[in-house]
């Protein structure tokens, strides 16, 4: 396979003036991207603001002899959201790939969290992901091409101790995703999550010393698959871990009819209910929706 590359396509990629964001930014323009950089360059909480390391980064790859240009807009509001866009409209006339890297941690328990906590990480990470894909979205789908990456977690899949709101918003990026991907189908445009997992800032209060090496630059490569033009799946979920990279899907049992339960029936049938052989899996795109529907009134109707 030759080298794949992005000349001529334009990237957008919130929260790229550090950590993953920075990596993917120099890998996508090292290869013939141009990019808007966005970062509000806030501490991990979300407070404070520095333009330095989205300009930072601007200018390490305007050293390396490629194309960007900062943008220190908000993804906290629709109208940051629409100024990201609107940077890569006027200074590259386009945008091809939409990377959602944007995120802040502010840690609590489900007993104590506060609803300022609660707010800042779901605008941030979840309202912060719409309000770039809805601005985007057109556009990609008006020019038939567009690539989509949205950034979940290991949280959103399971859960964490200390975080229900980080796991909430990740839980909903999900979703969002899935939504693109199936409305984007017929048009070239494809989303994807990628669930990664590296040392960075947002690892503060996490002892990583017994961590294996988890570098941003493992993540780099899997993203960057994602947002080019071979990228052949859409709708699904990758996971980038510690140099394992994997796939993560939703899946069903196959269940047990019967035409009237009662509560009883339900406890008598539990362990079959929940039996994970021959498991039930429906792709998002371009319909998913409708074939867990479709397969599922089959099982009623042949009963």
């Amino acid at each position: 396979m030759g080298e794949l590359r992005y000349d001529g396509r334009v990237a957008v990629i919130t929260g790229a003036g550090r950590g993953l964001g920075r990596s993917y930014a120099l890998l996508l323009a090292a290869r013939g991207a141009k990019i808007v950089v966005n970062d509000l360059g806030v501490g991990p909480k979300g407070d404070n603001s520095d333009a330095g390391p989205a300009e930072e980064v601007v200018r390490e790859i305007k050293v390396a002899g490629g194309e960007a240009i900062a943008s220190t807009d908000s993804v906290a509001t629709p109208e940051g959201g629409a100024a990201i866009i609107d940077t890569a409209i006027k200074h590259f006339g386009r945008i091809d790939i939409l990377v959602h890297n944007a995120g802040n941690v502010r840690r609590g328990s489900l007993k104590e969290l506060s609803y300022e906590d609660l707010e800042s990480v779901l605008s941030t990470h979840l309202r912060g992901g719409f309000h770039v894909v809805r601005p985007a979205f057109p556009l990609m789908a008006a020019q038939k091409y567009g690539r989509i990456v949205l950034t979940s977690s290991i949280n959103g899949l399971y859960g964490n101790a200390n975080v229900v709101n980080y796991s909430m918003a990740k839980a909903g990026l999900i979703g969002l995703s899935n939504v693109a991907a199936i409305e984007g189908f017929s048009d070239n445009v494809k989303s994807n999550c990628i669930i990664p997992t590296a040392v960075t800032r947002m690892s503060e209060g996490i002892d990583t010393s017994k961590f294996p090496p988890m570098d941003p630059d493992l993540v780099a490569p899997v993203v960057a698959w994602l947002a080019h033009e071979a990228c052949s799946i859409t709708g699904e979920m990758l996971i980038s871990v510690a140099g394992r990279v994997a796939r993560a899907y939703s899946a069903e049992t196959a269940g047990v009819f019967k035409s009237s339960w009662t509560i009883e029936d339900i406890a008598a049938n539990i362990y079959a209910i929940r039996n994970t052989e021959n498991p039930w899996h429906f792709a998002p795109a371009p319909r998913g929706h409708l074939d867990h529907l479709a397969k599922s009134f089959e099982v009623a109707t042949k009963n």
